[in-house]
């Protein structure tokens, strides 16, 4: 990966994180290596455990789908769903009640200041 993309990918990340918190959501993990591979943010939503992909991309890029949240499709769906459950296996969370799975779509502008941003709450 690029240090462009790792540095556009940290930025949206940071966002995400910011979003979550001040919708009341608690930030247990960002950035969890589990030997599957690496899960974006874990959360904790009052009694919930969320897991939280973030996709971010540039306003104007001309790869991809319009909105980043759309590039989560069946596929990373189901690498996040072993994912969530490697970590769940190897991390001592909280107490939870459930789990969901939320996309947060981040979009930058050359400059890297936010465009726009789109939660989606128990996407798959």
């Amino acid at each position: 990966m690029t240090q462009a993309r790792l540095r556009t990918g940290q930025i949206g990340e940071a966002l995400a994180c910011d979003l979550l918190t001040r919708s009341g959501q608690r930030v247990l993990a960002r950035n969890s290596r589990t030997p599957a591979g690496e899960i974006d943010v874990v959360c904790l939503d009052g009694a919930t455990l969320v897991f939280v992909e973030v996709k971010t991309m540039r306003a104007g890029a001309r790869s991809g789908p319009a909105r980043p949240e759309l590039a989560v499709g069946p596929r990373k769906q189901q690498r996040i769903r072993r994912l969530a459950r490697a970590w769940l296996a190897e991390a001592s969370p909280p107490r939870y009640d459930s789990i969901r799975f939320d996309v947060v779509g981040v979009t930058l502008d050359p400059y890297d200041s936010l465009v726009s941003i789109n939660h989606i709450p128990n996407a798959f």
